[in-house]
């Protein structure tokens, strides 16, 4: 819904939901729709060319009434924009926006080109700001490194790894690049592998494909779980998991990714029996001096969005998690 309004930006200033002590410290941001977004939502439409807000706070922004779509104020989200529409948000710093600086760290690079870069993630480093960590994450890092990167949703990251994983992960340099790699990996096309330490001797073929849904678990909303889709929300996850090695006591596997669910290898290996070591949140306990969940991200391949190469990286094992292996009696080749 459109209503005619005074399209001035006096009036747009006394519309923010967060004026509650008649502050102004905020910022008239203006912008155009590119072609892309035609026919899209209002507000998906904004997440992307305002991407230091979070959608949730933008559809805010809109209900009160600080946005101005071709100069009349908007407020319903699920507006369709067309392209060439012109936007004017009135912004106002928060936690999620002001997490949006670049932050200088060092990242192991362990490629790069004027398309993308791979980037080898160390356990600890938390990928996107969030409650918690609204700094010091990959995104800041990224944000320092490339100046690019500031005119890029979410810095150019096209997928997560949590917190305590380590590994490997593609980043986008340019917004073609980054809606190639998104299709790619909803098209299932970008191989993902990860090493896994787990609870329990391994039983049964060495091989297994785990195929169950994973959706929020219903007695615990900061886990996830595999659901029944007759009776609980949730989507379809796909696993590859292949014994490496076993004693009686521990396992190392090798996964495979064929969807990207929340935690899908820590959900399917916690209902294989056997929770990955140090993954309290699924069950697990420390063990080997392993402090972290011990997941790896060890190999990433793909075709190149732009230039059609195949690229294949492959991470060694952390330190933490060679120790860890050595001391629980494992051994990886």
């Amino acid at each position: 819904m459109i209503i005619s309004s005074d399209p001035s930006d006096d009036h747009l200033a006394q519309q923010h939901p967060d004026d509650v002590d008649g502050e102004t410290d905020v910022e008239l941001r203006r912008t155009v729709a590119p072609v892309g977004c035609h026919g899209v939502r209002l507000d998906r439409v904004l997440s992307d060319l305002v991407p230091e807000f979070s959608r949730s706070y933008l559809q805010q922004l809109i209900e009160a009434g600080a946005v101005q779509l071709n100069g009349a104020l908007v407020i319903k989200s699920s507006v369709k924009v067309k392209a060439g529409d012109s936007f004017a948000i009135e912004l106002r710093p928060t936690p999620q926006s002001t997490a949006f600086k670049p932050e200088a760290m060092n990242l192991d690079v362990v490629f790069e080109d004027e398309h993308l870069l791979v980037v080898n993630k160390p356990a600890g480093l938390v990928v996107h700001p969030a409650p918690g960590n609204w700094n010091g994450t990959l995104l800041n890092g990224l944000l320092a490194r490339d100046s690019q990167a500031l005119s890029m949703p979410r810095a150019g990251i096209v997928h997560r790894l949590d917190k305590d994983t380590s590994g490997l992960m593609v980043v986008a340099r340019n917004r073609q690049t980054m809606d190639r790699l998104v299709a790619m990996i909803a098209a299932r096309t970008v191989s993902r592998q990860y090493l896994a330490i787990g609870h329990g001797a391994w039983r049964g073929a060495k091989t297994r494909q785990v195929e169950l849904p994973i959706g929020r678990d219903p007695r615990n909303r900061l886990r996830m779980a595999v659901v029944d889709l007759q009776t609980s929300a949730g989507k379809l996850a796909l696993t590859d998991i292949s014994v490496v090695a076993t004693n009686a006591d521990y396992c190392l596997v090798h996964c495979r990714l064929h969807t990207g669910r929340t935690h899908q290898i820590r959900v399917h290996m916690a209902a294989l029996g056997h929770c990955l070591v140090a993954d309290e949140t699924y069950g697990g306990k420390p063990a080997g001096r392993l402090e972290r969940q011990g997941l790896h991200a060890c190999k990433l391949a793909f075709t190149h969005p732009m230039t059609d190469a195949h690229l294949s990286f492959e991470s060694g094992l952390p330190a933490d998690m060679a120790q860890a292996l050595a001391e629980l009696g494992l051994v990886y080749n």
